[in-house]
């Protein structure tokens, strides 16, 4: 259980009473962690999530009505706050980049142990990426496939500074209270960051530059602030 006295409140949506039942069971099992309200389709969840407004959405990927990423897509533009983790059994590569590239927080198989579950939903709460390590190994090796086309600008000094603290999981303001520098300027900096990497995420800049080998890949959860 964890010592915190913060509840994370979650929306969990998946089309099996059953699986929802038991992910239910071990995420309130936590002690941090709320089910306010379960869905068994993609309009459900995006009727259920205006209502509630979790601090999480934990949604599979298919679903009858609107699926995963549609509700993710949906989130983005419309609860802002809301973190999305996609727990699915779904692994295949379009799949992965699709939900990521809408939007997604987080992607953890469901062959993970509960305790990696309830691990996502935390740091998805606290502003991290959470990806599992065959999901980031994935996303490794499509970024990788990527860079032989699309070879990319060196960064800066300072701008490898704020990559580096950014894998490990720093927020924009921690960043900018270690390095002495604005949120404003840390923001300018991963701007620069992700149009030299071609990315569109802190999760994606990241695993670029693991795979182009400027930083290793023994980080931990990656902040999306």
């Amino acid at each position: 259980m964890n010592d915190s006295s913060t509840q994370i409140n979650v929306l969990l949506a998946d089309d099996h009473a059953v699986v929802r039942a038991g992910i239910r069971l071990f995420l309130e099992h936590a002690g941090d962690i709320q089910v306010v309200a379960e869905a068994d389709d993609g309009e459900m969840a995006k009727t259920l999530l205006q209502h509630h407004r979790p601090d999480v959405a934990v949604l599979d990927i298919q679903m009858p009505k609107a699926s995963g990423i549609e509700i993710t897509r949906w989130i983005r533009s419309n609860l802002k706050n809301v973190g999305v983790l996609i727990l699915t059994a779904y692994d295949d590569d379009p799949y992965v980049m699709a939900v990521l590239q809408a939007g997604a927080n987080g992607y953890v198989l469901k062959t993970a142990s509960p305790g990696e579950i309830i691990q996502a939903v935390r740091d998805v709460y606290a502003g991290k990426s959470a990806v599992n390590a065959l999901i980031a190994q994935k996303l490794v090796a499509h970024i990788s496939s990527r860079s032989v086309e699309q070879p990319v600008e060196m960064l800066t000094g300072r701008e490898m500074e704020v990559l580096v603290m950014t894998a490990k999981g720093y927020t924009n303001k921690a960043i900018g209270a270690q390095l002495g520098i604005s949120d404003r300027t840390v923001q300018g900096h991963l701007a620069h960051i992700f149009g030299k990497l071609n990315a569109t995420s802190r999760t994606e800049a990241v695993m670029r530059a693991v795979s182009l080998g400027w930083i290793p890949h023994t980080v931990g959860a990656v902040s999306e602030e």
